[in-house]
């Protein structure tokens, strides 16, 4: 007897609904904003003139804040690799078309393209950092991709998703506003309008996992819990420097993160306590005798890591990250 793959069935089942969901959660190329909008105009007479501009302002900002900047760039444009691996997720077919999971996927990418493409530029035109050394950051960091334990699973994948763009929504956001707070309005707005893109494919993912839930909800239960259980990692969990193993570069960037305050451990519990919320994983009922332990995992699970979190420290002492030049270190 054939076992039943009751996870494709879903995916098949919900894919009509998918050109609805590109409509509510996306915007048009002709009508989303480009980088060009908030870059300096090279076609201008006053090209030079907004680039010293741009400079200048830059000079307010410190240590911590252009390494954050840069890991939240390098980030945003290793899109080779979210890009592969939701189109490998099942039920998400490049083959069988038309499949709109897979159109679905190829939009988002296009969306989120831009937000490296700004942030490089603006980067590149600061004159505060070494691009080189960001460059074979990036470099890297497409080489090594992720491991972010999904695996092809449309449910772990959602549920990540989910948790990953309201935890980018959250950093850029809080650049914004630091930038604004030291009088970068430039970089501000452009931080600001990344941030709600975050948040629109926040609500498009989540709404993703909501549906799922009411088609299998055992499954998704299931599936919520296990991510939780093994943490939900950052994308580029994988960071590092010219010369440096894996993953080092990401450890001393999470220290200025949270130094910044720009994202904590703090914001991860808060945005597992939203999903629940969401997700009404308080009140499923009639479960099987497995997801109902987990159900009861998720709701104990905040509490848990708040505890847990009181107990962190992280130290005050900045390493040197080869991104930030001795200019960048005001």
């Amino acid at each position: 007897m054939v076992k039943k793959n009751i996870r494709l069935e879903v995916m098949e089942a919900i894919e009509p609904k998918v050109d609805g969901y590109m409509k509510e959660f996306l915007i048009a190329p002709e009508d989303i904003w480009q980088p060009t909008d908030f870059l300096p105009d090279s076609q201008s007479e006053k090209f030079y003139e907004q680039v010293s501009d741009l400079r200048e302002a830059s000079k307010e900002l410190g240590y911590d804040f252009w390494v954050t900047l840069v890991a939240d760039t390098i980030t945003e444009e290793a899109l080779p690799t979210y890009e592969s691996w939701l189109m490998d997720v099942e039920g998400i077919s490049q083959q069988d078309e038309p499949n709109s999971w897979s159109r679905w996927v190829r939009a988002w990418t296009g969306e989120e393209n831009r937000h490296g493409d700004v942030l490089n530029k603006y980067l590149y035109l600061s004159g505060r950092v070494n691009m080189r050394e960001i460059e074979i950051s990036t470099q890297h960091l497409i080489s090594d991709g992720f491991d972010i334990g999904t695996d092809r699973d449309p449910y772990k994948n959602f549920v990540y998703t989910s948790f990953q763009e309201l935890a980018t929504n959250l950093s850029h956001k809080r650049v914004a506003q630091l930038a604004r707070k030291k009088g970068n309005t430039l970089l501000g707005k452009m931080c600001n309008i990344i941030a709600g893109d975050e948040m629109r494919h926040h609500l498009a993912y989540r709404e993703f996992v909501k549906v799922i839930m009411d088609h299998d909800p055992n499954g998704m239960v299931l599936a919520f819990t296990d991510m939780m259980k093994k943490k939900i990692v950052m994308p580029a969990h994988f960071l590092r420097e010219s010369g440096e193993s894996a993953g080092k570069a990401f450890e001393n960037f999470s220290v200025c993160a949270q130094r910044l305050g720009v994202y904590t451990a703090t914001d991860y519990i808060d945005i597992l306590k939203k999903l629940n919320d969401y997700w009404e994983i308080d009140g499923l009922r009639a479960l099987s005798d497995d997801a109902e332990r987990a159900r009861e995992y998720l709701m104990k699970l905040p509490a848990r890591l708040e505890r847990i979190a009181e107990r962190m420290s992280y130290p005050e002492d900045a390493y040197r990250f080869s991104w930030v030049t001795a200019n960048g270190a005001l």
